[in-house]
């Protein structure tokens, strides 16, 4: 979860190391430090709590030099204190490290045992004294000392590591973390995620499992843990850096939700032939005849897009699909295997818990799609076919453009699908597709209409708890709207498919508790409305997201706000934003941290 940053050249490297930060503090704010090697030694300084106040530690305590490491922490070991934060330094070793070593208590005693001082609570520090112990013992370079640390401990990890007597070299190490190297000229970089160095070069090395780099000025070289060479050609990123930015936007949040129309096409963009009713995908080539069954695996958000896409691909392709929380697949010892294809749904391609899924699924003998926004991640690339959105960064912790591309995404391949096993007549996909198209126009309308939940967020933001109800494909749409303000606003609230509302939450129905009931136009429109009538009949305040044209919803919600009408299987991308609109102006309206709420981060890297 936490953010790494790396830097080896001729410019001062602290200004480097902390606008790096500053992009990848999304992944975690609990604490942050440098270290930067000046004069013979390296500086370390950090502190908890955001990246503002290491730099306001830096105005009073510089760190000068060339070469440095920076991190942004999100605690899993140790709580949020600067003994905590990282970097972590012994000796001549300073280390940052996002991820777990599990095997960190028996690694502690061991060190303990033998004399080793310890001075934090986390399990990164002992990384440090790893090396510290292999360059004592003769080990004759960093690159190899950090090997044979590597050979001892076991987890998640992307490390990097720097040496006072080495002050040339940077060594990173990388197994179900993310990590990329930036090139420049005549300087190096390595961080998280592309977003961090973006400004700095485009020239990019996506670094795969198993794998460290030794990075001086000059050079970059990849060699697996037994340090076999490995050569690979930089991707060169198109992204614009203001992508990145706010862009006059109150909050990353705000403005993800408006580039959503712009995020859409862009996903759509050469896969849609009209010409003959089909959907292009990449280089994705799977046989739809020989699929017995799909398993989708995903967590938090990308989980909710799951649901969602098991109701298009049943309806469009007629083909059995499963979801599944990535947290707890593999757990169970899955009955999957060759005929199953499994979807693996994770924004930024890195998610733990999912990735162990896909390894879970691959080595029992399945096929495995990844669906992704984060070019040459992790788990594109341990999958057979990767699919990417195009949603471009997403800052805010909470996500929202990354899931209406996601379900922009089930919905081509449910077409996809569909068309190859022929339960998609040729009319019905070119009616979709055409629709599909005319979706960002939607959207747009959508939140251009804004102001209305912006007033609602005002008249029910003091609420102590919320309820979303839908039914069919809008139960995963109440859900993701649910976790949204529980998100951002710290404000409880629950999804529930509204048939079921009966069997418990109407329980908690009274005139304090607003209900936001999904009711667009289709085929379960009649039964929602009853549920509508239910919530009413106790008091409840209804806040009805409706199709534009209904005239009959008046009548019994408090509060309505209309979607333009699309096919059923496309309303979720359409309901959605309004529960994205008042969760984002709830929170405003509470004043909560709503690109960074508490206790979370972007991307969840350990399980």
């Amino acid at each position: 979860m936490c953010g790494i940053v790396g830097y080896v050249g001729a410019r001062q490297a602290t200004p480097i190391l902390v606008g790096g930060l500053r992009k990848l503090e999304y992944r975690g704010y609990d604490s942050a430090g440098v270290s930067v090697w000046s004069e013979g030694q390296s500086r370390v300084v950090r502190c908890r709590g955001k990246l503002a106040a290491l730099e306001d530690k830096l105005v009073k305590e510089p760190a000068p030099g060339t070469i440095g490491i920076g991190h942004t922490r999100w605690a899993t070991h140790g709580r949020p204190s600067d003994e905590n934060a990282h970097p972590h330094k012994v000796g001549a070793i300073s280390v940052i490290h996002n991820g777990i070593i599990e095997n960190h208590l028996a690694l502690r005693q061991e060190l303990a045992a033998s004399g080793s001082k310890f001075t934090s609570e986390t399990d990164t520090e002992i990384f440090a004294h790893l090396i510290d112990r292999a360059v004592r013992g003769g080990a004759p370079d960093l690159t190899t000392a950090v090997r044979q640390a590597l050979a001892k401990v076991h987890g998640a990890y992307a490390f990097v590591v720097m040496n006072d007597k080495d002050p040339s070299t940077l060594v990173a190490a990388k197994n179900a973390s993310p990590m990329v190297v930036g090139l420049g000229d005549g300087e190096n970089f390595i961080a998280s995620d592309v977003t961090a160095i973006l400004s700095e070069t485009r020239r990019i090395l996506f670094i795969d499992e198993g794998e460290m780099v030794t990075v001086t000025r000059d050079a970059v070289v990849i060699t697996d843990f037994d340090g076999k060479p490995r050569t690979r050609e930089p991707k060169v990123i198109t992204w614009s850096a203001m992508q990145a930015e706010k862009g006059g936007y109150k909050h990353f949040m705000l403005k993800e939700i408006h580039e959503q129309p712009r995020a859409v096409a862009d996903t759509l963009v050469g896969r849609v032939d009209l010409e003959r009713d089909d959907v292009v995908l990449d280089d994705v080539k799977i046989d739809a005849t020989k699929v017995k069954r799909i398993i989708f695996v995903a967590c938090g958000t990308s989980y909710h897009a799951s649901l969602v896409g098991e109701f298009m691909i049943e309806a469009l392709a007629r083909i059995p699909v499963e979801v599944e929380l990535a947290s707890e697949f593999r757990y169970r010892d899955p009955i999957v295997g060759p005929g199953d294809l499994v979807v693996a749904v994770s924004q930024s391609g890195e998610t733990a818990d999912t990735m162990a899924a896909v390894r879970e699924a691959k080595g029992k003998g399945a096929q495995v799609l990844a669906i992704s926004n984060v070019l040459e991640s992790s788990i594109p690339r341990l999958a057979d076919w990767a699919f990417y959105t195009h949603a471009g960064p997403e800052i805010g912790v909470a996500s929202t453009k990354a899931f209406t591309t996601q379900l922009v995404s089930m919905a081509l391949f449910a077409i996809y699908l569909g068309r190859r096993t022929g339960k998609l007549a040729a009319p019905r996909a070119r009616e979709l597709l055409a629709e599909l198209l005319q979706l960002p126009t939607k959207m747009k309308d959508v939140i251009d209409h804004g102001a209305q939940l912006q007033v609602l967020a005002r008249r029910y933001g003091n609420a102590h708890g919320f309820l979303f109800l839908g039914r069919g494909a809008q139960y995963p749409i109440a859900l993701e709207g649910a976790l949204k303000l529980k998100e951002i606003s710290y404000i409880h609230a629950e999804g529930y498919a509204a048939g079921e509302m009966k069997h418990g939450p109407i329980a908690l129905i009274d005139e304090h508790l607003p209900v936001v009931v999904l009711v667009p136009r289709g085929p379960n429109y009649e039964k929602a409305i009853s549920n509508l009538s239910e919530v009413k009949a106790r008091s409840g305040k209804i806040l009805a997201i409706a199709t534009r044209g209904d005239t009959d919803i008046g009548s019994t919600a408090d509060e309505v706000v209309l979607v333009p009408d699309c096919p059923v299987e496309l309303q979720p991308i359409l309901t959605v934003l309004p529960l994205q609109l008042l969760s984002y102006y709830v929170a405003d309206f509470k004043g909560t941290d709503i690109d960074q709420p508490r206790n979370l981060a972007k991307s969840v890297t350990v399980e």
